[in-house]
């Protein structure tokens, strides 16, 4: 009886402070954790990061230090924690390879954050799809088509593509082609392009439109007209000009016409 209470008095005497030890490991490293999570996550806010990767970083810094904390614990507890960290870096490695896919978008939306190429509510091209930005997650994007369709793009596509935003600038310029005959009278073709894009109060006074001629074609004179207009009013001004355009050269019986080719047969006499 003796010899059972002096092994369990051996006994509590080692690992009773050993289990001691990695408890208050535990919940000083948990304390510290949660203090240190809330830190990164205040000056993330502060720098005025993207609540997305706020909450992304937030999470991975929970986790990692959580991860730090628990093999600590083990650590004083006697157990080998180097063949744990081994375990854990190959498990690590699997999944890496498991998730490459996944883990892909994610970096690509860090990207999108931290970068910002654009932002909800721009018009973009991108991955293969043209829309509205309604909302940038870690995995993918979400664009609303304009014709009220939900896009969700994998980020991963979206950086390994071209990105066009439409609505990075505040101006656009407008670029139309018009094509007069030759036998037109260019002067008041030139005039009557000059005075409609003059009358549009949306059209831009600076910079100013050039307005010219582009090139001698096989079968029309063809005008350039380069307007500049606010981004929100491209759409709705392209489609007024080309319609006033169309309609005032048939008001003074200037043509536009097709393209075509003239052929002349010559008939030779029989020798």
């Amino acid at each position: 009886m003796e010899n059972v209470v002096e092994m369990l008095t051996e006994w509590g005497a080692l690992y009773g402070t050993r289990i001691v030890g990695a408890f208050v490991i535990l919940i000083l490293g948990r304390l510290l954790t949660t203090f240190l999570t809330n830190l990164v996550e205040r000056l993330m806010q502060k720098s005025g990061a993207e609540r997305t990767l706020t909450g992304f970083v937030r999470n991975l810094t929970r986790i990692s230090l959580l991860i730090i904390v628990i093999i600590a614990a083990l650590g004083a507890l006697g157990v080998e924690t180097t063949a744990l960290i081994a375990v854990i870096g190959a498990a690590g490695l699997a999944v890496g390879f498991a998730l490459q896919s996944s883990l892909s978008n994610i970096a690509s939306g860090i990207m999108l954050v931290v970068f910002r190429p654009f932002k909800v509510g721009n018009h973009i091209q991108a991955g293969g799809t043209s829309g509205i930005v309604e909302e940038i997650h870690i995995f993918s994007t979400i664009l609303r088509t304009f014709d009220n369709r939900k896009v969700i793009v994998p980020n991963s596509r979206i950086t390994g593509d071209t990105i066009t935003n439409y609505s990075a600038k505040e101006t656009r310029r407008i670029d139309l082609e018009f094509s007069v005959g030759y036998n037109d009278d260019l002067k008041l073709a030139r005039d009557i392009l000059e005075r409609i894009v003059k009358d549009d109060e949306r059209i831009l006074k600076d910079p100013a439109p050039g307005i010219g001629i582009l090139e001698l074609g096989e079968s029309s004179v063809n005008f350039f007209v380069r307007p500049w207009v606010r981004a929100a009013d491209y759409g709705s001004v392209k489609c007024d000009l080309l319609e006033r355009v169309k309609l005032t050269f048939d008001d003074e019986s200037i043509s536009i016409p097709f393209r075509q080719m003239d052929i002349h047969v010559h008939q030779l006499s029989a020798v």
